[in-house]
């Protein structure tokens, strides 16, 4: 089944779900699979270290350090890999509010990593962008 590339479309229907616990990115040295243990919901490998993606608990019990709290709000709809300016429209609509987004796309969804206290605000920013490919101005053009 492949996603949805039209804009529009991801747009009207992207039903933003923010989702229960809090979460937090850590940085670790080695492979991956050590730390796979921890369940992480995302990693990625840069120079520096692998960068685990985690809930705050697995990461308070293993004792690693890690920078700001956040909230996951996942968007419903199923968005192509390929798809135009949705990150780009998500980013602008919590930016609009002060809200710092982290956003990660995984092959059904996209998710929006958010400041735990902005988790409620972030929705209502992300909500408001229902139909606005037909309100000029209001979102990036594809």
């Amino acid at each position: 089944m492949s996603g949805e590339t039209d804009l529009a479309r991801l747009l009207a229907e992207m039903k933003p779900i923010l989702q229960e616990g809090e979460y937090v990115y850590c940085t670790v040295q080695g492979y991956v699979a050590p730390w796979l243990a921890l369940e992480p919901l995302g990693t990625f490998r840069e120079a520096e270290g692998l960068t685990l993606i985690l809930e705050r608990s697995r990461a308070d019990a293993a004792g690693l350090s890690y920078g700001p709290v956040l909230r996951l709000i996942t968007l419903s709809v199923h968005s192509a890999l390929e798809a135009v300016g949705l990150t780009a429209a998500v980013s602008a609509a919590v930016t609009r509010d002060g809200i710092s987004a982290n956003v990660v796309a995984a092959y059904y969804h996209d998710h929006i990593f958010v400041p735990a206290a902005d988790g409620e605000r972030a929705v209502e920013a992300l909500r408001g962008l229902t139909g606005t490919m037909s309100r000029p101005g209001l979102c990036p053009s594809p």
